[in-house]
């Protein structure tokens, strides 16, 4: 009969549930947040399309309008400063007024500055075009990446966040190769069109099938949002209610990035993303250029571009892995540090296209593909709150980098600087990228990590004293 009763009692007793955080880093990816990722991956695609798309295409303006082709750098720096006031202000917007409305006006923005376009007939036209459409460019990026990691579970957050921002480097290649194609059949025009287009024919899929992130609306206390979107994940039943481990905090504002423990970090992050994208740019600007002037062939100098932005993208894959596996900071450290190797011996392969053409994967996938990765270490290292503030100053201050690295080398250039001793100093960049990130995994997140605990302790005893005197 106890036995009996034993057993009644394990029946009726109820499966222990979790909290919000616990269901989406305990349950298997789901098909709803394959479809999220794969929605901000064609984000980042058409970002990076976008991105390059002016560089091939501003030969054939210059051609057209009759003007030097150095007339460009204004349009340049015009995009990349709107890149980086459009991830700072949009950052700041997203966490105060949710990912996906911010982001879809991001995309609204990309696309109309890019069908507009055309219709620029002067330099000054189109730098403040490029400016506008730059700020919703840089604008998507910290909201991609957060809406991303905030729905992906904590052991696969940076492969997961990699794997998106591969979209990227590769909508970089897809702009090179379709600019090939639609130049001579339609003109330069054509390729600002299909930009445009091509986002527009997205926003209704992503309206109907990304919703907000789930743990922005924990931070609003929307019930009813996020038990919908738990069936969506086929998870409804393991929530506890528990909206969150942590007390909420105040409104998204760059003070926050230095409270808690987040100085040194935030500090150290900013200086990664600075160097990295200095990186970035510089071997993209000028790694053609170099080509040329070693004699080699337009054809090797074009291969010579897309085999470093080939590399990122196996890169970026195999050092997300090993961060999720082996914690981020040492994976993504040694990986920029080994790059830096290859990014010095790019100015000492002479005329040997093969030779230049395996060094820039190698620095792609090591250097460019620690870069993307530190976008996923940038995005667990904040609260959901802050998030998308946080990834929008490090991609602010990184386009600072951005619009360095081309002008430095070109100004070095001129001051009589061979080419490729300017490999090796940004080679040095690489390292202070690595010493950066490595900084951070021995410093910053321990602190991060206290201060965390601290606060969910705080926030279980106010809890219980609070459910303590409701019983009284």
């Amino acid at each position: 009969m106890q036995t009996m009763l034993a057993q009644q009692k394990a029946i009726m007793k109820p499966t222990e549930k979790l909290n919000l955080e616990a269901v989406i880093d305990a349950n298997p990816v789901s098909r709803f947040q394959v479809t999220i990722i794969v929605l901000c991956t064609l984000v980042a695609m058409f970002d990076g399309f976008d991105t390059q798309s002016i560089a091939f295409v501003a030969p054939e303006i210059a051609a057209s309008w009759h003007i030097p082709p150095h007339a460009f750098g204004m349009v340049f720096g015009a995009g990349l400063f709107g890149g980086l006031v459009g991830a700072i202000l949009f950052g700041m917007a997203g966490d105060r007024f949710g990912r996906r409305p911010t982001l879809l006006l991001a995309i609204v923005l990309l696309a109309v500055g890019s069908l507009i376009t055309p219709l620029a007939d002067s330099i000054f036209q189109l730098s403040a075009i490029r400016f506008a459409t730059g700020l919703g460019l840089g604008g998507g990026v910290p909201l991609f990446v957060a809406l991303t990691a905030e729905y992906a579970p904590k052991r696969l957050r940076t492969t997961l966040v990699a794997v998106m921002f591969c979209g990227f480097p590769m909508g970089a290649v897809l702009g090179g190769i379709a600019s090939a194609k639609l130049i001579p059949a339609f003109g330069w025009p054509s390729v600002f069109i299909a930009g445009g287009v091509l986002p527009l024919l997205l926003l209704p899929f992503f309206v109907a099938f990304a919703p907000e992130s789930v743990r922005f609306f924990a931070l609003r206390k929307n019930r009813a949002a996020i038990e919908r979107i738990l069936r969506r994940m086929n998870c409804a039943d393991a929530w506890n209610g528990s909206l969150s481990t942590t007390a909420p905090e105040a409104s998204a504002s760059v003070v926050r990035l230095f409270n808690d423990g987040k100085a040194v970090g935030t500090f150290l992050l900013w200086a990664t993303y600075f160097m990295g994208l200095l990186m970035t740019y510089f071997l993209a600007s000028w790694i053609p250029v170099f080509a040329r002037q070693s004699g080699l062939s337009i054809q090797t100098a074009v291969t010579a571009a897309v085999t470093l932005n080939l590399g990122s993208v196996f890169g970026c894959l195999i050092v997300g892995r090993l961060a999720d596996r082996f914690g981020p900071a040492k994976p993504i450290a040694s990986a920029f540090a080994l790059g830096a190797v290859a990014i010095a011996s790019i100015g000492q392969v002479g005329t040997s296209g093969p030779a230049l053409c395996a060094l820039t994967f190698v620095a792609g996938a090591l250097s460019l593909g620690s870069q993307m990765c530190t976008t996923g270490l940038c995005a667990s290292f904040y609260h959901t709150s802050v998030r998308a503030t946080g990834l929008g100053w490090s991609l602010g201050v990184g386009r600072v980098g951005a619009i360095v690295g081309p002008v430095l080398g070109g100004t070095l250039l001129a001051a009589g600087t061979e080419i490729s001793t300017l490999f090796v100093f940004v080679g040095l960049s690489s390292i202070a990228a690595a010493a950066c990130v490595f900084a951070i995994g021995r410093y910053a997140l321990p602190r991060v990590q206290h201060a965390l605990t601290r606060v969910q302790t705080q926030h279980a005893l106010d809890t219980a004293a609070v459910i303590a005197e409701h019983h009284k």
